[in-house]
């Protein structure tokens, strides 16, 4: 997956909610108001080692730059 690709998943995520994302990162399998939740539902879906995180309520951007 293309960087572009993954921040457009990331953005167009639910606002403030945690998500659970497929092991290799490329889609998101799950989504809750609750961690316990995402992970449940990913797990439903046959996900065992999902990719948890909360999302903020505004995404704000940020550049990162090696050193």
């Amino acid at each position: 997956m293309k960087p572009e690709e993954y921040v457009r998943m990331l953005a167009e995520a639910p606002r403030n909610r945690w998500i659970a994302l497929s092991e290799d990162e490329s889609r998101i399998v799950a989504v809750g108001d609750t961690m316990e939740e995402a992970t449940l539902k990913a797990e439903e879906r046959g996900v065992s080692d999902p990719i948890l995180a909360l999302t903020p309520n505004e995404w704000n951007p940020v550049v990162m730059l090696e050193s």
